[in-house]
């Protein structure tokens, strides 16, 4: 039998694979990887040629250096965003946020256009983009795409390019904004080609053909840099705090032994940017002397450098965002929120501004006049998708806890007993108090473990395979979780302080004066109005006879203000909601079964409330994020004092949220 004979086994045609069973590709994948195991990382096939680009791709990254340093200099960023589940709605929130108000030159809201028009309707691309796998996200910056008056010709002859590259018609929009130091353009591509087929671009040339192509149209446009140009760039990086290309060339030409030379180059004027470098690193402490003409660099150069350089984005920001509203702060004002140090505690403030820290990623950021008398720059992740915090509204931050819950803890004790597995029937075997609906809860958070890390495996029949250190492979979990919204984030209230101070209505100030907390508002900043906001609405509860003071100053608050408040502000709400809607308002109590249709969200001073349509009348109980992936549809629970019990699903296999 000669070595290339082989024998096919051909399954059934269009029968489903399973879904442990490995792709074609990943298979060659892996046996690639297996074969080149040893020798080396180059020697191992990563797939990254496999797609529409691949070959002008490795074309464009072997180009002359000398070549490169003269082009204008152009930084890309690109994602992959898959459409499956949630993900069209994700996309939907992505294309409104790009063409959000203040972005172009003159403030207005981005103008979304294509290859032929201005002024595209985005809500035909999601049109067109429903059904899709995934969709392609491109961020094109040009260093010097200020001397543009328009950015569209230039995306459109980019675009133009792809398409020769990569030998297919390709369905896109953008829009341009002005709104940063560097102008910029997002770009959003369908993740199908003009045949209708799943679109997909070699990483080589997502990596680097895409850049080179836009360096290349704005070279063309505004000449090669000059001689003056480059060495103006390189003397301004000498002093930056961050990682620059002189630092990136000093690790490229460090011995073996950790050792670089400032003399390393013969050119004059390389050789005193390098030592100007160097003499800067050791300020920062990271490059030492040794020896005349000898450097030790720090092993932690680079990420320390590429820290600082995010902090200073992030003090520019702050500086930027406050700035716009008029505040002025001293360097001491401001601080970043960092919820890993476990010394952070929760903060407590108003939403000044809210943005982008990663436009490509979705990643927002929050800045907040806290009540400690300091301006906060807090990355917060995606933990306000289902609930945005709205400018001016007060907001509670705290770091999210990564840790086992425990719903891991009983599937692992339940898997422990029953020979490495878990399902439904398994639970309720081994514990006879349990019910459907609560090990269902278990089922999906191993849905979920499985879903985005893989550190489960579900077999066939249901059955989960559960191993020994399944409480391990939950706190990875929660860290990817984290990693995505490192903070929970709650809106106390979306009213500001002077609407709060005369409302007829359960406040956040009526609860800060009324329950014991360990909070500590200053008597600066936006903590100063918040006492003098405390004080004057403690005086309108005594006029009320809401309240009353003693004479060592004491005040007492009646019994149940915060319930006959509430109740108060939802009359007056449900009886304007009731000439809305057609229906009659009614009032929900404890332990009430809350039943119906969910229909839409109303923000009450008193909180954010959820309109539940029973036929021929409605409710208002206090609303949850959770609501919202169940707008329009029938939901269940039982009241409790501070919220509701919900149940969806069928009555026998739903997950209960308390």
């Amino acid at each position: 039998m000669r070595d290339d004979d082989f024998e096919p086994h051909l399954g059934k045609v269009g029968y489903p694979r399973s879904p442990r069973e490995r792709t074609y590709l990943q298979r060659v994948l892996h046996a690639s990887n297996l074969a080149g195991g040893g020798r080396g990382k180059g020697s191992k096939f990563q797939g990254g040629r496999i797609g529409r680009g691949s070959g002008i791709a490795r074309v464009l990254a072997s180009r002359d250096r000398y070549a490169a340093y003269r082009q204008r200099r152009v930084v890309t960023k690109s994602r992959i965003a898959r459409l499956a589940g949630k993900g069209l709605a994700a996309a939907k929130a992505h294309l409104r946020y790009i063409q959000r108000d203040g972005v172009t030159r003159e403030g207005q809201p981005g103008e979304l256009y294509n290859a032929e028009h201005d002024g595209v309707d985005g809500r035909a691309f999601l049109d067109r983009c429903g059904g899709d796998r995934h969709q392609f996200r491109f961020i094109v910056s040009a260093e010097d795409a200020d001397q543009y008056q328009d950015l569209k010709p230039v995306i459109r002859r980019l675009m133009v390019q792809m398409e020769q590259d990569m030998g297919t018609k390709l369905d896109w929009v953008a829009v341009n904004h002005f709104n940063t130091g560097h102008p910029h353009t997002h770009i959003v591509v369908r993740g199908k080609d003009d045949q209708g087929a799943d679109l997909v671009i070699a990483r080589e040339y997502i990596s680097h053909g895409i850049r080179e192509r836009a360096a290349e149209i704005v070279t063309f446009d505004l000449g090669p840099r000059t001689d003056l140009e480059i060495e103006d760039r390189l003397r301004k990086e000498v002093e930056q705090e961050r990682f620059t290309s002189i630092d990136r060339r000093l690790l490229r030409d460090v011995d073996e032994n950790g050792i670089v030379k400032p003399s390393a180059r013969r050119d004059p004027f390389q050789q005193a940017l390098r030592a100007g470098r160097l003499q800067k690193l050791k300020r920062l402490g990271l490059a030492e002397d040794i020896q005349t003409g000898d450097w030790q660099l720090s092993p932690e150069l680079e990420p320390t450098l590429r820290r600082m350089g995010e902090l200073g984005d992030i003090i520019r920001t702050l500086h930027r965002e406050m700035a716009e509203k008029g505040i002025t702060c001293s360097a001491t004002d401001y601080a970043i929120y960092d919820p890993a140090d476990p010394k952070t505690k929760p903060l407590v403030g108003r939403v000044v501004a809210r943005g982008l820290s990663d436009e490509i990623n979705d990643r927002f950021y929050l800045v907040v006049d806290g009540v400690d008398g300091r301006t906060h720059y807090a990355e917060i992740g995606r933990a306000d998708q289902g609930a945005p915090a709205r400018e001016d509204s007060i907001v509670a931050i705290t770091p999210k806890r990564i840790e086992a819950r425990n719903v891991d803890r009983t599937v692992a004790e339940v898997a422990a007993a029953n020979g490495g597995q878990y399902s439904v029937d398994i639970h309720l075997r081994h514990d006879r108090t349990a019910t459907a609906d609560f090990a269902e809860t278990h089922v999906r958070r191993l849905e979920a473990i499985r879903r985005m890390t893989g550190g489960v495996e579900r077999e066939k029949d249901g059955t989960w395979i559960i191993g020994a250190d399944h409480l391990e492979k939950a706190l990875a979990f929660e860290r990817e979780l984290a990693r995505q919204s490192p903070v929970t984030l709650e809106t106390l209230s979306t009213h500001p302080l002077e609407q709060q101070i005369v409302a007829d209505a359960a406040t956040w100030l009526d609860r800060t004066l009324t329950r014991r907390s360990d909070l500590v508002v200053h008597d600066a900043g936006f903590g100063h109005e918040v006492n003098e906001a405390l004080a004057r609405r403690r005086q309108w509860l005594i006029e009320q006879d809401l309240a009353r003071e003693d004479e060592s100053g004491r005040t007492f608050y009646r019994a149940n203000l915060l319930n006959a408040l509430r109740r108060r502000e939802l009359a007056r709400a449900g009886a304007q909601l009731s000439s809305e809607l057609g229906l009659a308002y009614v009032e929900t109590l404890a332990d009430d079964h809350v039943e119906g249709t969910y229909r839409r969200a109303v923000d009450l001073v008193s909180g954010r409330f959820a309109v539940i349509d029973k036929s021929r009348e409605f409710t208002l109980v206090p609303w949850r994020a959770v609501l919202e992936r169940n707008i329009g549809k029938a939901v269940s629970g039982i009241a409790r004092e501070e919220g509701v019990s919900w149940s969806f699903g069928r009555r026998q296999r739903g997950l209960e949220i308390s």
